[in-house]
């Protein structure tokens, strides 16, 4: 990270916060253990002084009122205009500039808190930068952060409502799972039991809650459990959103290790679309909205709100189930390659055409599918 900037911004958010603007409060992961995730590894955890946040906010905020004082809306902006504006920047503090202008051109209505857990800082700091954020941007609409299970359970309710009421809004965390086994397995720092008792609490105190799911956690062994385990779990919590996200494993990640070793089977496309039949099939009592808002799922049109949309959600799963063994591999090679979204789009003859050319010029077969799948989902992470 380039310190000489006085601007930080971490690797990493949510796909629904590509439009917010990131405020980094924390570098890196605490906890830094999760066997699944090759991302801070081997970087060292720190905590930025309230001082330090607030000075970046400063920043934004200088090079913000710049913009909005020469362009009323985005839609006014020209590319001389920019180059002008930018010819007054100090050339240390453009990449400031970037973000600034980034964020008028997204709309200016949210705000993202890196790195992978804010709310370590304790809910005292944090209420100050949030505050702070507020009077600097008056109009945002939503503030949101990820955290985990043991950090809610430890901010304890009279904290979580006080970072809430200085506008937190929406809180993300990493479920993964709901089996006792399987977290243990990939060493997530949770129980079953801590993940609800913790999911609820925020849900009580008034946030916006995601729980984040790896279908494939468990591998070929726990499928099963890990499927039943974890609707359990979302069933006791009720999450405002379920949001998807299938195991894909890196060299980077310990996990990667121990599925060399053959001490994990990875689960591929077919069995995971069987394990998320059962997942969600076993949802019940809940009005969660399922989300697919990542490249890393097959199927980006599997959404929708619980419980009107679940037998439509499950209809998208059985008919994959239902194709010929060419079509499936046409399909996941074609999801991977960005020609296809959705099953729908195979109707699309050039679509379909294009995905089959591919697989015959690259000799992909049932046999190597699998293999070349990890390697896309690798590049992506």
């Amino acid at each position: 990270m380039n310190r000489r900037l006085g601007f930080e911004v971490g690797p990493i958010r949510p796909p629904s916060e590509a439009r917010s603007l990131i405020v980094r409060v924390t570098r890196n992961c605490q906890w830094n253990r999760c066997t699944f995730c090759p991302v801070y590894k081997n970087k060292e955890f720190s905590v930025r002084s309230v001082d330090e946040v607030i000075s970046d906010i400063d920043l934004l905020c200088k090079h913000l009122s710049s913009i909005r004082a020469s362009f009323e809306s985005p839609h006014e902006i020209s590319a001389n205009q920019v180059w002008a504006l930018t010819q007054k920047v100090n050339p240390m503090e453009l990449p400031v500039f970037d973000y600034a202008l980034k964020w008028f051109n997204d709309g200016m209505h949210s705000v993202f808190l890196q790195d992978a857990d804010s709310l370590v800082i304790g809910s005292e700091n944090l209420a100050r930068i949030l505050r702070y954020l507020r009077d600097t941007f008056p109009w945002i609409e939503r503030v949101t952060s990820y955290s985990r299970s043991s950090t809610l359970l430890k901010t304890g309710e009279e904290g979580l409502r006080e970072i809430r009421n200085a506008s937190l809004n929406r809180i993300h965390v990493g479920l993964e799972s709901g089996s006792d086994t399987v977290l243990r397995f990939v060493k997530k720092g949770a129980t079953k039991e801590m993940h609800i008792r913790a999911g609820r609490m925020a849900k009580d105190v008034g946030f916006e809650l995601s729980e984040y799911v790896m279908p494939g956690l468990g591998g070929k062994k726990l499928t099963e459990e890990h499927a039943k385990e974890t609707a359990d779990a979302l069933n006791h919590i009720n999450p405002d959103f379920i949001r998807l996200r299938p195991l894909a494993l890196t060299s980077r990640a310990p996990l990667f290790l121990e599925s060399e070793k053959g001490h994990f089977q990875k689960c591929n496309d077919i069995e995971i679309v069987q394990e998320l039949l059962l997942l969600i099939g076993n949802l019940e009592g809940i009005s969660s909205m399922i989300l697919s808002d990542h490249i890393l799922n097959l199927f980006a049109d599997l959404e929708g709100r619980l419980p009107q949309d679940k037998e439509r959600i499950l209809s998208i799963l059985h008919s994959f189930r239902s194709m010929d063994s060419e079509s499936q591999l046409l399909f996941r090679l074609g999801r991977r390659l960005g020609i296809f979204e959705s099953i729908g789009d195979m109707k699309d003859v050039r679509k379909l055409d294009r995905a089959r050319n591919i697989a015959t010029n690259k000799g992909i077969t049932t046999k190597n599918i699998d293999t070349l799948i990890d390697n896309l989902m690798e590049r992506f992470i």
